[in-house]
């Protein structure tokens, strides 16, 4: 057998490293420390939270687990860097969407909030004339309702008392546009 055959000669193995570009120190470290923040950001959520997760490897779950019980800083920044090494090893793509939609859903809540924070204020300085303007947005809301309300809320206001009946009003609403949504 000839030497060349058993060895791959150098040009062969040039080719080879020039279809696939090597990846730097910095690329892997970046790559391994957006892993242990992903596990980080894992062991923050709540236990509800968690359950809406997709976690198949029991060693990654054991880990973040344990994490969440761990108080001293030391040992929680080494159970980090353990889960992270973890994740490295499972297959992400599952974990990564279930956690992106949980971060989507967040932000819907909370741009829902300050919409009906918005429309409350609204509601607020334009006084019973614009229960209209609500009763577009919610046909099926109580036209009398929503007049004593705001009308209490600005007695409230003017007294310098505090927003009970603006908090009412606020709760009323968003009863209304959970109703909405959920119809």
């Amino acid at each position: 057998m000839a030497k060349n055959d058993r060895h791959p000669s150098k040009e062969s193995t040039n080719e080879s490293q020039e279809e696939i570009p090597p990846i730097s120190k910095t690329a892997l470290k970046k790559e391994m420390l957006e892993l242990q923040n992903l596990g980080e950001a894992l062991v923050k959520l709540s236990n509800g939270e968690l359950q809406t997760i997709p976690i198949s490897d029991d060693a990654l779950a054991e880990a973040i687990d344990i994490a969440r019980k761990i108080k001293h800083r030391e040992g929680l920044r080494r159970q980090m860097q353990y889960i992270g090494k973890l994740m490295r090893k499972t297959d992400l793509s599952s974990i990564t969407t279930a956690y992106q939609q949980l971060l989507d859903g967040r932000k819907k809540e909370t741009r829902e909030f300050h919409q009906l924070e918005e429309w409350r204020d609204q509601l607020l300085e334009k006084g019973p004339s614009a229960v209209e303007d609500v009763m577009s947005k919610f046909p099926t809301a109580d036209r009398q309702h929503l007049r004593q309300l705001i009308s209490r809320a600005i007695k409230e206001r003017a007294l310098k008392k505090p927003p009970t009946c603006s908090r009412k009003l606020f709760r009323y609403m968003r009863e209304l546009s959970e109703e909405q949504n959920n119809s």
